[in-house]
């Protein structure tokens, strides 16, 4: 797949105040400083489109992305950050909950992974939640550059084992380095794949009239 554009939408908390469910999009969350706005970034070559920050879980609002005019990145706020109040944290996850769970044109979740790190709990448990849910997602493991790819493919290997726990079969995954651009083109092409076989859905277009009017 060839990126010939790639524009900001929209910020909000809302499903409501969404862009109508025309077009296939694609959610990409992991835990805070994760590299999920380096990654976004690189894979539709543009600096800048999603923010990065030195300070983790600057992301507080769900951020749509046009591609190609064809279908939508969107960023979710990272979870398990721990400086974040209780209060702000709830609030955050019953937004997230509320849009991966109500959203009829989300395609596909990528669960970004930090491939230096052994299984972390937090990753697996919102796996399991996702599968509990029937949301389609898939792994995206990050920072692949930072280490040896031995290293890399033993936590690989490692996350992808103890998923069997709960699923009978490892969703698929991509190792990817933001800075290099490995599996930007497994993972275009992954996108590309299910595009071709987006059904649009049926929707109630008063759900989404706050879209309509904003």
């Amino acid at each position: 797949m060839i990126i010939k554009s790639a524009t900001f939408v929209v910020s909000n908390t809302k499903v409501s105040a969404l862009p109508l469910p025309e077009l296939p999009e694609y959610a990409f969350i992991g835990r805070s400083n994760v590299g999920k706005s380096s990654l976004i970034n690189m894979l539709v070559n543009v600096q800048g489109l999603a923010k990065t920050s030195q300070r983790p879980g600057k992301t507080q609002l769900i951020n749509h992305f046009l591609i190609n005019e064809k279908w939508y990145i969107v960023d979710l706020p990272g979870y398990g950050y721990a400086k974040v109040s209780k209060s702000s944290r709830e609030k955050w996850e019953k937004f997230i909950r509320n849009y991966l769970t109500k959203r009829e044109n989300l395609q596909c979740v990528f669960v970004l992974i930090d491939s230096r790190l052994e299984p972390q709990k937090i990753d697996l448990e919102f796996c399991s939640w996702l599968g509990e849910c029937q949301i389609p997602f898939a792994l995206v493991y990050t920072k692949a550059d930072k280490q040896s790819a031995p290293k890399t493919d033993q936590n690989v290997a490692k996350f992808n084992k103890t998923l069997l726990g709960w699923f009978e079969e490892v969703p698929p995954f991509f190792v990817t380095s933001a800075e290099k651009g490995q599996g930007r083109d497994k993972l275009l092409q992954f996108v590309q794949e299910v595009n071709e076989d987006f059904v649009k859905p049926e929707v109630d277009p008063q759900f989404y009239s706050a879209s309509n009017t904003e």
